[in-house]
């Protein structure tokens, strides 16, 4: 097909593209020309003279923009008739298997995946082949600040960071990220702040947290990928489960009801 013809997808999830690696792309297919075709969907608009048709891209954005670096005239292409939403299901499916989006960028599609077709985080994490706490950790990033979440766009901090500081209080968290990027703190050290500001009372001190405790709260979080604190005051005490959405609380509450 004309590669003037082909037109890229405006719900594309993926919003930065590393120009090394396309460079790398483009002489690969400088040399071996598109070995996988692009996948695309027919497009037909009304103009005064009838219909004018177009494709846009489903799948293969990379490949589209390397072959037009390169100057190839036609690439190969797989035409499919499908719906919009499945085209967007396509787009987002396509690119989070290659696990090559910035953690962002895989969190926000995991989100369009989930409101857009009204999934569930297991329902979700099917579709794209993994575990339904690492769709609850990717969609948690987005409750970071969006300062925040740019450092994590521009590789300063790494999901790890973010899913630390999540643990620290929102008025912390901007300040605490900044620390990371000034001392090059490892995601360990970030966890260790955190959980020390979030337990910090201004009216006197605390007693260090039972290591038991700890663990409890360590191995709740892997389970359920939800923030958990357990507080202690004489025999009486505290567990909190945190949670950032309605289908998040809705999962918390099918836990402890199967308990």
């Amino acid at each position: 097909m004309e590669i003037g013809k082909i037109k890229p997808n405006p719900q594309q999830p993926r919003q930065e593209f590393n120009e090394e690696n396309l460079k790398e792309l483009a002489e690969s297919i400088r040399e071996h020309g598109v070995l996988q075709p692009l996948l695309v969907a027919k497009i037909e608009k009304p103009t005064k003279r009838g219909q004018r048709v177009q494709y846009q891209l489903v799948a293969g954005e990379r490949r589209w923009r390397a072959a037009k670096a390169v100057g190839l005239s036609y690439v190969p292409v797989i035409i499919r008739d499908d719906s919009k939403r499945q085209k967007l299901e396509i787009a987002l499916v396509e690119n989070l298997q290659r696990e090559d989006l910035n953690p962002i960028e895989a969190a926000l599609a995991f989100k369009q995946l989930r409101d857009e077709f009204g999934l569930k985080q297991e329902e979700v994490a099917k579709r794209v082949g993994r575990s339904r706490v690492a769709v609850a950790n990717y969609l948690r990033l987005l409750n970071l600040p969006i300062k925040i979440q740019k450092a994590i766009t521009g590789g300063r901090l790494t999901a790890g960071h973010g899913k630390a500081i999540l643990i620290a209080k929102p008025a912390r968290q901007i300040a605490l990220a900044q620390e990371i990027i000034k001392d090059n703190l490892s995601v360990r050290e970030v966890e260790d702040r955190a959980r020390k500001a979030a337990a910090r009372i201004p009216l006197g001190g605390r007693e260090a947290k039972n290591p038991i405790f700890k663990k409890i709260e360590k191995d709740l979080q892997e389970v359920l990928g939800n923030r958990v604190n357990i507080t202690k005051r004489g025999r009486a005490g505290r567990l909190v489960l945190q949670f950032y959405s309605q289908e998040e609380l809705d999962k918390l509450a099918g836990h402890l009801l199967r308990i």
